[in-house]
């Protein structure tokens, strides 16, 4: 797995809260909203997610642990996201052919 650079993870989440900040405080602005929305997409495509919430807190998480607890952190959530997916588990029927 590729990951950037701290220092521009660190650059881009700071351009997002600030244009968050902005957002907030006037969200009638055109300018200012869709400003907002493409930092996020920014952000999404630098770490990887789908949500621009989820890759701002990736973003966090990232630029606060080293690089081995970071990609275990990943694991471990992809783990969990995989077997929160599949569901209950099916009991297998036997039929009169499959005996």
């Amino acid at each position: 797995m590729l990951l950037p650079a701290k220092a521009e993870v660190a650059r881009k989440l700071r351009r997002y809260r600030a244009w968050e900040r902005l957002m907030l405080a006037s969200p009638a602005d055109r300018r200012v909203r869709a400003t907002f929305e493409d930092s996020g997409y920014t952000l999404c495509v630098l770490m990887g997610k789908r949500c621009a919430r989820e890759a701002a807190e990736a973003a966090e998480r990232y630029l606060r642990t080293n690089l081995a607890t970071y990609l275990r952190e990943q694991d471990a959530q992809l783990c969990a996201a995989a077997t929160a997916r599949r569901g209950p588990p099916v009991p297998l029927l036997r039929t009169p052919a499959g005996r």
